[in-house]
């Protein structure tokens, strides 16, 4: 049996079975449906769209090496989670992150938390390059300090949310900003400039709802409890600048250009070492006394590593904000990306997402309806593979020889992909990036999506230019002329 094209219904049944399934899973597991849940419902759908297949004529074999194909394409964020999970544990020993507390709370003012925090994580993130090592660093420090001034962790994670990836949206160290114009065939810092025009105006307006948030709503900061984590953090650890030397190494080989992974991963062994020379205090308490210090201090960062931190200050709430972290911490989240992936992969080997994109087409009669269903297929795309690069790559083939035949410049595609691509995809539970920063911020996409607010202004942003004809560039004759040329030569 020949292998046949999906109908647009048998592209539809998986999406409205992962679709009931999903809805199904938060209401009755709530804030609990990414630890089980929502992976069944992912396997159930990928189950849905493989009957789908087989029933048009696709083998069992080649479906099954499609799902493990689309796995492996996730294997180097699940080396970065396990690496982002063990320096969480180890900056926590060492006293980084609790140094990074110390000072927040003595320095943030609670009025001007929210925008600050955006703020600075889109310096960071744009310096870097990297929105999970800013959410990771940066990100986990605020969200302790915003819990030490009795502030909203949702509303501190949707600013990290939104300062990461405005920071890496324009990054021209940032793997997206790269991968975009070289999908589109546009210019990086071309693409860059392009950019620009929806990035800081959206970016600009976060900032003044941040703002706004919080001089309108009763931030007014409980010094009792300021002064309460302040001293409960200088009783457990030495807290001084020389605590803050592995993250400023970090951020040093993030600007670099060193690779993610091994970045992360020497991030936490000078995390380990950082531990043993300057928290002696903390590792005389902690180590086992019935074996020789040298040989329990191993111990103690070999099972941090793998199991995280863990202090008693005699405050329960105050444990729950300074413990954290290890490699075991990250596993779910890898089941989760697992489950996604395969579901992403099996769609797109048996067609369905391509019959959406033809059915797409179809209707996009209009510059502006162009746009707007490469912004939504982007975001379906973001939904339904779980990966912001496939976000990007998959649309970007589907919709570059249309553009092309519109006279549009490759800025514009590429620009595109990534207000509905790269921006859309922290606020989706099961994609990589709403996992990593669930597991990170430890505050569910569900939460802190509403809040990210440069997150859901930007694709809006993009569109009201396209229909408005704003920045919209089109290609000039001789480039037209020479790409007829090239197409018939």
């Amino acid at each position: 049996m020949s292998e046949k094209q999906p109908s647009f219904l048998d592209a539809s049944i998986p999406l409205i079975v992962l679709v009931i399934l999903l809805s199904a899973s938060v209401y009755l597991f709530g804030d609990n449906s990414s630890y089980g849940p929502n992976q069944i419902a992912l396997f159930m759908a990928t189950a849905v769209a493989v009957v789908i297949g087989l029933k048009n004529g696709y083998r069992w074999a080649v479906i099954e090496k499609a799902m493990v194909k689309g796995i492996s394409l996730s294997l180097g964020a699940v080396l970065i989670l396990l690496s982002v999970g063990a320096l969480i544990g180890t900056w926590m020993l060492s006293g980084t992150v609790p140094t990074l507390i110390y000072y927040g709370l003595q320095l943030l003012n609670p009025s001007w938390f929210f925008a600050a925090s955006c703020l600075l994580c889109g310096i960071v993130a744009m310096s870097i390059g990297s929105s999970w090592t800013t959410a990771a660093t940066i990100g986990v420090a605020l969200i302790g300090v915003a819990q030490g001034l009795g502030l909203s962790p949702a509303i501190t994670a949707g600013a990290i949310v939104s300062g990461a990836y405005f920071g890496d949206k324009i990054s021209p160290l940032s793997e997206t900003t790269n991968l975009a114009p070289a999908v589109a065939g546009s210019d990086l810092f071309d693409h860059i400039r392009h950019m620009l025009w929806t990035t800081v105006p959206s970016f600009a307006i976060a900032l003044i709802l941040f703002t706004i948030i919080g001089f309108s709503t009763d931030v007014t900061a409980d010094f009792d409890r300021i002064n309460e984590i302040s001293n409960v953090l200088q009783q457990n650890f030495s807290i001084n600048f020389t605590a803050l030397i592995p993250l400023f190494v970090l951020l040093t080989m993030a600007v670099k250009k060193v690779p993610a992974f091994p970045t992360v991963f020497i991030g936490a062994l000078l995390g380990a070492v950082w531990a043993v020379l300057f928290q002696q205090d903390l590792m005389a308490k902690l180590v086992e006394q019935d074996i020789s210090y040298a040989l329990a201090s191993l111990k103690l960062i070999w099972h941090i590593f793998h199991a995280g931190f863990t202090i008693d200050t005699g405050n329960a709430s105050l444990n729950d904000l300074l413990s954290g972290g290890g490699m075991a911490s990250m596993l779910n989240t890898i089941w989760l990306v697992f489950c996604a992936m395969m579901f992403g992969a099996t769609i797109e080997k048996i067609g369905l997402l391509r019959k959406f994109v033809q059915s797409i087409l179809f209707f996009a009669k209009s510059t502006g309806s162009l746009i707007t269903s490469t912004i939504a297929t982007c975001f379906v795309t973001n939904v339904l593979t779980a990966d912001q690069y496939m976000s990007i790559v998959m649309p970007g083939r589907m919709f570059k020889e249309e553009y092309e035949r519109r006279n549009l410049a490759p800025v514009n595609l590429s620009r595109t992909l990534e207000d509905g691509g790269t921006i859309t995809s922290p606020l989706i539970p099961w994609n990589t990036c709403g996992a990593y920063m669930h597991s990170v911020l430890q505050v569910s996409p569900l939460d802190y999506a509403v809040y990210a607010f440069f997150n859901l202004i930007n694709p809006v942003l993009a569109i009201i230019y396209a229909y408005c004809g704003i920045k919209i560039l089109r290609l000039t004759p001789p480039d037209s002329v020479a790409k007829d040329l090239a197409a018939k030569a």
